[in-house]
């Protein structure tokens, strides 16, 4: 055991050495971002830090001092009593707040006392941020990728989800960013992470793979909707060899229908948008998208989507920024005349056989 780990502290290098982590910090700055399996156990909720910080600016440390402490007691004992009676001696929980000082001093100071081997995180969140960033700038080079390219229908999702179920490592960037990555994208009811969270997500997913084996992701812009992907990690992605899924215009229109079913029973929310694509179309096509979508008429409108944005869009995209993408070079091809599910399920087959 480590000189600084017998003094109650422990790095980020440490981490899996505990049984549990306690977000001490309040819920919203958990909601933000946290350490993966981190439990939230906040020693001041969001409107208590806010009371106890207007006290120190505008009357006086001490004061201030003195409400958090009744606070903070107040919590960590409700927590004891709520989620902790259970635990063993052998127990040890890791702590850790903003900067890893008085918030999880005073939470890790307590759970001492009872008995438990806890420790606080030395630098706290900060330092599991910083040890996030510098990780993403270097993780993605040790790794050989292979990106499933293709236009806008073509399954790539469902095709690493079927690639992942079938034992392939697979970084399924838009399952990680809660956005299906084109301009209609969003996903109902399900906000997407913040830029923190999504690469502490990121982190975590490169970490668990096996260099020794191919990493499948998808042929990705550097956005995914309010999202953007680190440069190291885009640089990598954008190097790699290419696959290209060759799916016919109608069974993309088909599986589209299939796979944003929530559009149908949300036309005003589908309207609203269309509407993002305002810059990229005129009043007159949009006005016809519309009436498409008012009249059911959705076949018709996903066709047109494809025919008149989505695959200009695509093939430029794609022939600017991946290399082996390129119509004559060298990106091994799938075709498909359908993408129904057991398709899929043979086209992640066809390209784990080589």
């Amino acid at each position: 055991m480590s000189e600084r780990l017998t003094k109650g502290v422990a790095t980020v290098a440490q981490l899996a050495e505990f049984a549990a982590i306690l977000d001490a910090r309040s819920p919203g700055e958990f909601a933000e971002d946290h350490l993966p399996g981190a439990i939230s156990c906040a020693v001041l909720s969001d409107e208590e830090r806010v009371r106890v910080g207007t006290l120190y600016k505008q009357v006086s440390a001490f004061e201030a001092k003195k409400v958090g402490a009744a606070l903070v007691a107040r919590n960590i004992a409700d927590h004891i009593e709520r989620h902790f009676f259970d635990k063993p001696k052998s127990w040890r929980p890791l702590v850790y707040c903003w900067r890893g000082g008085k918030r999880s001093g005073a939470f890790v100071h307590i759970l001492r006392e009872i008995g438990w081997d806890a420790h606080r995180l030395d630098g706290g969140y900060k330092a599991w941020r910083r040890h996030v960033v510098a990780e993403l700038a270097v993780l993605p080079q040790h790794f050989s990728f292979i990106v499933i390219s293709g236009p806008t229908g073509s399954a790539k999702s469902r095709i690493l989800e079927a690639l992942a179920r079938q034992g392939a490592q697979v970084l399924h960037l838009e399952e990680l960013a809660a956005h299906k990555g084109s301009v209609l994208g969003r996903l109902p009811d399900a906000p997407q992470p913040s830029q923190k969270m999504f690469e502490t997500k990121l982190f975590a997913a490169l970490s668990g793979f096996d260099v020794s084996h191919p990493v499948y992701v998808e042929a990705e812009s550097r956005r995914i909707g309010v999202l953007q992907l680190p440069d190291a990690v885009i640089a990598a992605i954008r190097a790699a060899p290419c696959l290209r899924v060759d799916a016919r215009r109608p069974a993309r229109a088909d599986f589209l229908l299939r796979d944003y079913d929530y559009f149908v029973a949300r036309p005003t929310w589908l309207i609203e948008q269309l509407g993002h694509l305002r810059r990229l179309q005129s009043n007159e096509t949009l006005a016809r998208w519309t009436a498409l979508v008012e009249a059911g008429e959705f076949r018709a409108l996903v066709e047109e989507l494809l025919e008149q944005h989505y695959d200009p869009l695509y093939q430029r995209s794609q022939e600017k920024n991946y290399r082996h993408y390129e119509s004559g070079g060298d990106a091994a091809t799938f075709v498909a005349d359908d993408l129904g599910p057991a398709a899929i399920d043979a086209i992640a087959a066809q390209i784990l056989a080589g």
